[in-house]
């Protein structure tokens, strides 16, 4: 038989059934997936406004921060009381406004205004909302956790591989993107001097988008979000007709009492390493790729705006994975594959070769995110999961500032990309330990219904 959904209490509002708010959930998701574009806009930032790379990626490194450092944690409280579709459809008017006043003051204001539009207010509007979708699913879906969070952050990785495939094919951002990437091949051959100097109408091309963009992720990102709700009262699901209850609104340990439990760092330090690598490949990936292969940052932009796909596969297939070998297992894999692969990325000089290795390291990126939601259910149930798992994504705020920045700057100083690969790959092989340690100390989630 299929499943039996059962309901004790009248649904609230008309947007009840599990699967619309699923598909709303992903179009949230798909709007602040966006965020993982940065790449497409670093080579015509710096030429530009004549910046360097690590004033460049900091714009980012904000962003990241902001997003799951700040925003996730006090979305997750805002919602755990009020619900969540006043805190999705603020966060997604934070993320469409950041954007679109980041391309109305960037040339007036400078890199403070980038930093403080797109990279603070931005990213904590698109925290808001990135953690509202996966905490309404995770009760709507008790039974398909891991599926079911899979499917929705996958429309994260989704909106990057759309955005990345829709913004260079526009006459006008492409012919800054071929401008610059000109530009910077002379400053490395010429130095400074033999540099290109930019145009009002780069500069004007490059903000349009940012502009453009805002206004349309408040377009279709603000009605997905307004049908955002929580399962009724009393809302549970049978696999079957004699089959256990699973309760939606189930028990699980507050906040407060998280911060004291060792699981939870341990669960922090997973997602730490998993985002590490990814979040610092997404960061620069068109520059990691130059460096490696020596071929020019702009025949190299279009083919990593498709493998970005990956991203988005990872955290549906990592997520299914996980609902049928387990969490724990699923990061121990993880782990395992990143750090292989990252090992060989570091001699890799044929561009094909490269573009499979970041696809591996990207599948399994995403896949942190698509397998962390459930875990974090399975060790501390889903009656404060807002904020739980706000906490638990505080560690991807600051993989997101600490990986691309140190990076850039070492890119800056003249070091290598492909040198810090092997160093990732350690912290990655030695991580190997967390779920371990994890599965050892998991405390018991009491699953009655809270009353």
């Amino acid at each position: 038989m299929g499943t039996l959904i059962v309901r004790t209490d009248p649904p609230e509002g008309a947007a009840d059934n599990r699967w619309t708010i699923a598909i709303a959930a992903s179009v949230v998701m798909l709007i602040i997936g966006t965020i993982y574009s940065w790449a497409i806009f670093t080579q015509p930032l710096l030429m530009v406004f004549q910046w360097d790379l690590t004033t460049t990626t900091w714009a980012y490194a904000i962003a990241n921060f902001s997003l799951a450092a700040v925003g996730a944690v006090c979305g997750g409280f805002w919602q755990d009381r009020f619900g969540p579709r006043k805190v999705a459809m603020t966060g997604v008017a934070l993320w469409g406004a950041g954007n679109f006043l980041a391309g109305l003051g960037t040339p007036t204001f400078g890199v403070p205004w980038l930093y403080l539009t797109y990279g603070l207010v931005g990213g904590i509007g698109a925290g808001m909302a990135y953690i509202t979708p996966l905490a309404v699913v995770s009760k709507w879906f008790p039974d398909r956790r891991g599926l079911a969070g899979g499917l929705v952050v996958a429309g994260f990785g989704l909106g990057a591989f759309i955005y990345n495939q829709w913004i260079p094919r526009l006459d006008s951002f492409h012919a800054v993107a071929v401008h610059a990437g000109n530009a910077i091949a002379a400053r490395a051959s010429l130095g400074p001097s033999g540099a290109a100097l930019p145009i009002a109408a780069d500069i004007g091309a490059v903000m349009h988008v940012f502009m453009v963009s805002g206004l349309v992720f408040l377009g279709v990102g603000l009605p997905a979000a307004s049908l955002l709700r929580n399962p009724p009262r009393g809302y549970v699901v049978r696999q079957h007709q004699h089959a256990p209850t699973i309760w939606a609104n189930g028990g699980g340990y507050p906040p407060s009492k998280v911060l004291t439990m060792p699981v939870f760092y341990l669960l922090w330090l997973q997602l730490f390493a998993n985002v590490v690598a990814g979040i610092t490949i997404i960061s620069n990936a068109v520059f990691i790729l130059s460096d490696l292969t020596s071929i020019s940052p702009a025949g190299i932009a279009p083919l990593f705006g498709i493998v970005s796909i990956f991203n988005a596969l990872g955290r549906f297939f990592w997520g299914a994975i996980s609902d049928r070998i387990g969490c724990s297992k699923t990061f121990a894999a993880m782990f395992v594959v990143q750090a292989a692969t990252l090992f060989l990325l570091s001699n890799a000089h044929d561009l094909r070769i490269a573009l499979a290795g970041f696809s591996v390291v990207l599948l399994c990126c995403g896949g942190g995110f698509g397998t962390m939601p459930s875990y974090n259910a399975q060790c501390f149930g889903t009656k404060y999961m807002g904020l739980n798992y706000g906490l638990v994504l505080s560690a991807w705020g600051v993989a997101g500032l600490v990986g691309p920045i140190v990076v850039a700057r070492a890119k800056d100083l003249g070091g290598s990309f492909s040198s810090m690969m092997p160093l990732i790959a350690i912290v990655l092989l030695a991580s190997v330990i967390l779920p371990v340690l994890t599965r050892r100390w998991a405390p018991a989630v009491h699953s009655a219904p809270a009353l």
